[in-house]
Formats: C-alpha cells, structure tokens, sequence
C-alpha cells in the first residue's frame, strides 16, 4: 500500500497490487485492475520511488520492515 495524494489535497492509500497502468497527462491517472481511475498529484518520479519502495518492502519480509 502507498499514500498518494489526490489532486484536491486528500491523501489515499492505494493498494500497488492493483494498478495496471499509469499515464501522465499532466496529473497520474492511475487505472486500477477492479476498473475504478484515479487521479494523483504526484509526479513521475515520486510515484515509481513509492511503488518501488512498496515492492522492495515485500520482498526483503516482514523481519526488516521500518515504517517511516
């Protein structure tokens, strides 16, 4: 799960699992697998460091987790 923020302000935790895709235009619209699109105002970059950050989490297991 990650924290985005939504283009109103409001931040959403977003279950990674589910996105199938992102495009930039120029928000992130998020489409996820259920059908539902979101629209995030976080760039390029600080989208993929979260979802990589979210991936790395999960595959080192829970023993090494640190929640910042």
């Amino acid at each position: 799960m990650i924290v985005v923020k939504k283009i109103n302000g409001q931040e959403i935790v977003v279950n990674c699992e589910l996105i199938e895709t992102i495009e930039f235009t120029p928000h992130a619209l998020l489409s996820l697998t259920t059908g539902e699109k979101l629209i995030v105002d976080e760039t390029r970059d600080e989208l993929l460091k979260k979802i990589i950050d979210y991936k790395r989490t999960i595959h080192q297991g829970p023993e090494t987790v640190v929640w910042t």
